[in-house]
């Protein structure tokens, strides 16, 4: 996730903004809100805040589809992203036909796709004068951006903000470590608050490319439904994060397209002399990860070219799972949800083979590792999977044509203005 300020300053991912202020303590405040772990209330709101954006997002879509027909949905789904990151970090959503909300969320897709094509300037800052047009483009997007979130997020927040009231988001823990924390200016949570709402940009184009890849390839779509309507029990209920355990396809999915796109990692840098497989590496040297390596290479991956989720699952005992969540907070929880929706009893769990994401796959490493990793992952897996769950529970995807889906090498970013998909609503009987 990245922004670039209004200054023209690039910020290439969540944690840089925060290693700027050099205090530990926002880094824990940022990991506590945009990194929630599974049994803390973070994330039952950020569930709350995915499955009520979706019920608004449906019926902007229920009146712009047209049975079969493609349709650029690219737009809707960046504004139902933007409202999630806008409602859980600062409790405030925007209508879809806000024209500056519109606009925001468009300044950011520009933005990121943007900061995904690797331009030499990215690399060799000398370079910049040759790039004086990119620059001030980006520039001037990145403006309009901090415009709004000061006039339509900041500033009123700012005036009713109280010392003694209980902390209600993101925002609200900005605005006190503004007041206690001299080392914190306005600048600050304002470049903090952009960082942290440009990553739902992250999370449009990968649910992009999701639906994508299901209008090419069919059966994706089918696998992932039969989860959604066994879970939900023919469509009672919405999917919701507590749904994950149960629902291993989809997850699988959503794995399978950070793979497949093997985005750029962001970049390290060492922090003392070292030596790596025989080569020196002296301190301050910038490392990359070489995650499209890690992500085709033959030796860790069957039919790396191949778009394939199951690649991601296994299968184990209730036993074997029992025993690998006895440290898990939600161990009871998760359990529940997996006996219920493998319909498992005392006379089968120790011999009932349940499918599951594989877990610790050391080289798989979409959100990178040690302390660059991406503080916001959990949000990015948790908002992306509400999202094309509840699409898929309600609407058959696929393409008029299929050969317009462009994806790109090593790219997790698609044009703002990308290729349209077809939706077709579904009809689901009751089990």
């Amino acid at each position: 996730m990245g922004v670039i300020s209004g200054a023209g300053r690039t910020f290439c991912g969540s944690t840089s903004c925060l290693e700027g202020i050099g205090i530990i303590k926002r880094r824990n405040l940022a990991r506590k809100h945009c990194s929630p772990s599974d049994a803390s209330s973070y994330y039952q709101k950020m569930s709350e805040v995915g499955v009520a954006e979706m019920h608004q997002f449906m019926d902007q879509l229920d009146e712009v589809v047209v049975p079969g027909r493609d349709f650029k949905i690219k737009p809707l789904i960046m504004q139902a992203c933007a409202n999630m990151f806008s409602e859980y970090m600062c409790s405030v959503r925007f209508d879809y036909n806000d024209a500056g909300f519109q606009q925001m969320v468009r300044n950011f897709d520009e933005i990121f796709w943007e900061i995904n094509q690797g331009y030499a300037v990215d690399f060799l800052p000398w370079l910049a004068p040759f790039y004086h047009k990119h620059m001030n483009k980006l520039s001037r997007w990145s403006v309009d951006i901090r415009d709004f979130i000061l006039e339509r997020i900041v500033n009123e927040r700012e005036q009713n903000f109280g010392e003694d009231e209980p902390e209600r988001d993101f925002t609200d823990a900005l605005l006190k470590s503004l007041r206690e924390d001299p080392c914190v200016t306005r600048d600050t949570i304002m470049y903090m608050l952009e960082d942290f709402i440009g990553g739902h940009s992250a999370i449009g184009n990968l649910v992009m490319l999701a639906l994508g890849y299901i209008a090419k390839h069919p059966e994706i779509g089918t696998n992932i439904q039969q989860e959604i309507d066994h879970v939900t029990e023919g469509g009672q209920r919405n999917v919701t994060l507590y749904d994950t355990e149960s629902m291993p396809y989809t997850v699988a999915t959503i794995f399978e397209v950070l793979r497949y796109s093997s985005s750029p990692i962001v970049p390290h840098v060492a922090t003392e002399d070292t030596c790596i497989a025989g080569y020196g590496v002296t301190k301050g040297t910038i490392v990359f990860i070489n995650n499209y390596d890690l992500n085709t290479n033959e030796k860790y991956w069957e039919e790396p070219k191949r778009f394939n989720p199951k690649r991601f699952i296994e299968s184990a005992t209730l036993a074997q799972i029992r025993t690998d969540l006895v440290d898990s907070p939600t161990a009871t929880q998760d359990l529940s949800s997996i006996i219920k929706s493998n319909n498992i009893d005392a006379s089968n769990e120790n011999q009932k083979q349940i499918l599951r994401v594989k877990k610790n796959i050391p080289h798989f490493l979409p959100f990178s590792i040690g302390k660059r990793t991406c503080i916001g992952q959990n949000l990015v897996r948790g908002f992306s999977f509400i999202i094309l769950a509840n699409i898929l529970q309600k609407y058959n995807v696929h393409s008029n044509d299929p050969a317009a889906i462009k994806m790109y090498p090593a790219c997790v970013a698609v044009p703002p203005d990308t290729y349209p998909i077809a939706f077709t609503q579904r009809t689901v009987k009751t089990a």
